[in-house]
């Protein structure tokens, strides 16, 4: 048997599927599908439930982990989302019949008549996500260096897999592209952490301590980043 249910868990309504069986115990499973709980046939939904509200923690911060990768693994299709600063955008023709980005929910198939290949799509997101980034970074790199006190660095996009972001020895900053795919306040975090860099070159409290004193939810901003992957 296998039906949807769904449990509100610290406020939160988490939508799962339930599937009964003639295993021995209770089995929890997360992947791009959500939430897959396995049980025995006999086991009371009493006792399903309580199991769930005693693995809340586990079970939110691995569920959001799993969203917000999947936020950022893109399909070179015409009725994709495609993230920008945490808003969802969609391919859409304009008056004129240009292609064009716009907010919101994806245009129904009848009403987006869009004929790109997939390397076409790619070509003209990746371009749209370039030129957003570009503009983005500069700006919050220009108001975060005004707080510091130092000059505005040069700087580059990165299309690193394990990075968002890097300064070298030479005062060069790199962000990943991909940040602009984020909530502006991650974005905000990761130019903050490499702006501090050019201070302090390393992790010692001193940078930390600067860190805070520019972007003072350094903390949470962290171990947010950490739910999303660069890749």
């Amino acid at each position: 048997m296998i039906e949807t249910r769904c449990i509100v868990l610290n406020g939160q309504k988490i939508d799962y599927t339930f599937k009964r069986s003639s295993r021995r115990s209770i089995g929890l499973r997360i992947n791009g599908h959500g939430l897959t709980v396995s049980a025995p046939l006999n086991e009371p939904l009493t006792s399903i439930e309580s199991l769930l509200a005693k693995k809340t923690k586990w079970l939110i911060k691995n569920l959001t982990r799993q969203r917000n990768r999947q936020l950022t693994q893109l399909i070179w299709e015409k009725d994709s989302a495609f993230p920008l600063l945490g808003q969802f955008w969609h391919l859409a023709l304009s008056s004129s019949d240009a292609i064009q980005m716009t907010p919101g929910k994806s245009p129904t198939k009848e009403h987006n008549p869009i004929t790109l290949t997939p390397h076409q799509i790619e070509t003209f997101v990746m371009a749209w996500y370039n030129k957003h980034a570009i503009t983005c970074f500069n700006k919050r790199v220009e108001w975060y260096v005004k707080m510091l006190r130092v000059p505005v660095p040069p700087i580059r996009l990165s299309r690193a897999k394990t990075r968002w972001g890097s300064c070298n020895s030479h005062g060069v900053i790199r962000l990943n592209w991909r940040l602009i795919q984020m909530p502006i306040h991650l974005v905000d975090y990761v130019v903050a952490h490499e702006l501090a860099h050019l201070i302090e070159m390393n992790h010692s409290p001193a940078f930390w301590y600067l860190v805070e004193s520019i972007y003072p939810a350094y903390q949470a901003a962290r171990k947010e980043l950490k739910t999303y992957s660069c890749q």
